[in-house]
C-alpha cells in the first residue's frame, strides 16, 4: 500500500515523489498514460522500487499526476486574483496560464481507465469544485467590473476552455503552441464586453458543470 498522504514525508521522499509525479506529467502528456512504469522512473532519476514504494500501481500514478494538476491551476487561480489589479486581467491570465489542464483532459480522453480514476476520486472533485469557485469568482468579478459579457456562467468559461483543450492535440508542438495561443486570444476577444452576438439558451453556472 501506499504512505498515508497525511503523514510528512521524509525530505528525499518527497523530493523523489515530486520527480516522479513531474516525469509522469511529461511523459503522459506525451505518450499517454499506458507507457511502461520502468520507463517513468528511468526518466524520474529513481529505482522502480522507489517508484512502486510511492505509487503501487499505475492507477495511484496517474491519480497523484491529476491531483498535481488540478492543484497548480487551483494555485494559479488564486494567485492571480491576488495579484491582478482586475478580476477581468486575473481571469485573462489564468485562461492563459491553465494549460495545465491539458494533461488532465488529455488523459481522460486517451485512456477509459484513467478517465474512471479522474472522474470518480473525491480529492480531484474537491479540486475541480474549488477551481470553479475560484472561476465563478472571477467571472463575477469580471461583469461587476463591466469587462466580461453578462450573459455569461463560470460554467461556459469552463467548457469554453476545455473545447480549447482538446483540439491542442498535433504532431508538431510548434504549430499546437501557437494555435493555442491565437485561440485563447479570440476566445478572450469573444468574452468581453459588448458582444455583437446573442447567446441562446441562459448562461451556464459552475453546478452545471459534472
Amino acid at each position: 500500500m501506499s504512505a498515508d498522504p497525511q503523514i510528512p514525508l521524509r525530505a528525499d521522499a518527497r523530493r523523489n515523489r515530486d520527480q516522479i509525479i513531474a516525469a509522469a506529467r511529461v511523459i503522459f502528456g506525451e505518450y499517454g498514460p499506458e507507457v511502461p512504469m520502468e520507463e517513468i522512473a528511468r526518466s524520474a532519476g529513481v529505482g522502480v522500487g522507489t517508484l512502486y514504494r510511492r505509487f503501487p500501481d499505475r492507477d495511484a500514478l496517474i491519480r497523484a499526476v491529476a491531483v498535481d494538476n488540478f492543484a497548480r491551476v487551483l494555485d494559479d487561480a488564486r494567485v492571480a486574483m491576488a495579484e491582478e489589479p482586475t478580476a477581468w486581467q486575473a481571469l485573462v491570465r489564468l485562461l492563459y496560464q491553465s494549460v495545465e489542464l491539458h494533461l488532465t483532459i488529455q488523459l481522460a480522453m486517451l485512456s477509459k481507465k484513467a478517465l474512471e480514476i479522474v472522474k470518480d476520486d473525491p480529492v480531484i472533485a474537491r479540486l475541480r469544485d474549488d477551481l470553479l469557485v475560484e472561476v465563478d469568482t472571477l467571472v463575477r468579478g469580471a461583469q461587476q467590473e463591466g469587462d466580461l459579457r453578462p450573459d455569461v456562467g463560470a460554467g461556459d468559461v469552463a467548457m469554453l476552455f476545455a473545447l480549447l483543450l482538446r483540439q491542442m492535440e498535433s504532431r508538431r508542438p510548434e504549430i499546437a503552441e501557437v494555435s493555442t495561443a491565437r485561440c485563447i486570444a479570440i476566445m478572450i476577444d469573444g468574452l468581453q464586453a459588448n458582444p455583437g452576438t446573442p447567446l441562446p439558451g441562459r448562461a451556464l453556472g459552475r453546478h452545471d458543470i459534472n
